[in-house]
């Protein structure tokens, strides 16, 4: 548990945190506040995230991620539900270029008998969990 550095790119910044702990599987939740944020979304069609840059203060009214590996690194998955000012709400995958305002993070990382890597997935497109 702890306070990510305000400016921080939020996805860097907690994939940072896990190399730094050695946290290779696990969850991640989030609440806070960002200057800016870019937010992705998976075209199902074309098989590529399509991405939609917010440019004004946003509360993180949730953040719910999991952590594994990619290429043998520790690997952030999140989702993040953001609120503006007039209470609108915007969501989606998170994405590079989030800049952090505040933000408390809490980390539960789980015990595994063997590495929890992400593979690609034909019938999707995507890195996926194995199959459980």
């Amino acid at each position: 548990m702890g306070r990510l550095p305000q400016g921080a790119d939020l996805l860097e910044a907690l994939t940072e945190l896990c190399a730094r702990e050695n946290i290779t599987a696990g969850e991640v939740r989030a609440i806070g506040a960002l200057t800016k944020a870019v937010l992705g979304f998976y075209s199902q069609k074309n098989r590529e995230y399509e991405y939609l840059t917010l440019e004004h203060p946003l509360e993180i009214v949730s953040l719910l991620g999991d952590v594994s590996l990619k290429e043998g690194r520790p690997f952030v998955h999140a989702h993040v539900s953001l609120g503006d000012e007039q209470g609108h709400l915007w969501g989606g995958h998170l994405a590079p270029g989030s800049e952090v305002f505040s933000c408390e993070v809490m980390l539960v990382e789980y015990q595994t008998d063997k590495p929890f890597e992400r593979g690609f997935d034909q019938g999707t497109g995507l890195l996926l969990w194995p199959m459980g």
